[in-house]
């Protein structure tokens, strides 16, 4: 499995603001981008915060490279996945319409009425006591043939697959805004290192929009 992340943040590295309200850091090209790089992947990942947050399809936009997809013999959009521990995305967010297929990576304790409300809208997977386990998960993931795995937010789910050792490769779009705020979110939040940084090693580095894409590969 080849794991992407990708992000857009501001020159101070924030994701959004304090109030962790949706804000547009891209620009046209940057979005441009991200849809040809959802509709290489197999999937696409996010936490539970950002699907309260944004509600997001996460869905490919462009019709031309839907209809690539399937002349390709593949699904016309990719599966969206979302890590969410204690079950609490809402059984009417936009991620569990009919677009594509949804997975739903659980952990073992969230009730069985909460896992049955959700099992009608959503491919259940259950891995992890308090928190998700993110390579049982993904390894499951794997297994339903998803190998090509593109994740978009938020912080915290970042810092936990650097930190389980997921991440082949990191592109993040940097935008000309500087936010603040020692509370507002970052690239990756979580308990954060002390020892062990992951390494990256830079491939490429490209204006877009106005602002900057950066291209890593990961060493760990």
């Amino acid at each position: 499995m080849h794991v992407l992340v990708n992000a857009a943040m501001s020159a101070d590295g924030k994701l959004s603001s304090r109030r962790r309200d949706q804000l547009r850091i891209s620009g046209e090209e940057d979005f441009a981008r991200v849809d040809r790089l959802r509709a290489d992947s197999d999937a696409v990942v996010v936490g539970v915060g950002t699907v309260l947050a944004d509600d997001p399809h996460l869905t490919v936009k462009d019709d031309a490279l839907v209809d690539a997809r399937r002349e390709e013999g593949r699904s016309p959009q990719p599966a969206r996945v979302v890590v969410d521990s204690r079950g609490r995305t809402p059984v009417d967010a936009a991620i569990l319409d009919d677009a594509a297929t949804t997975y739903l990576c659980l952990n073992d304790a969230v009730s069985v009425d909460r896992r049955m409300d959700l099992a009608d809208h959503a491919e259940l997977i259950t891995a992890g006591d308090g928190r998700v386990d993110l390579l049982r998960a993904f390894a499951v993931l794997q297994r339903e043939g998803l190998e090509r795995v593109m994740v978009e937010g938020g912080g915290e789910l970042i810092f936990s697959l650097f930190e389980t050792g997921l991440v082949d490769e990191l592109t993040v779009f940097v935008g000309p805004q500087v936010i603040g705020g020692r509370d507002a979110p970052t690239l990756a939040d979580g308990d954060g290192f002390v020892t062990d940084f992951p390494g990256l090693s830079l491939e490429s580095a490209t204006r877009l929009d106005e602002g900057i894409l950066l291209r890593w590969v990961v060493d760990y």
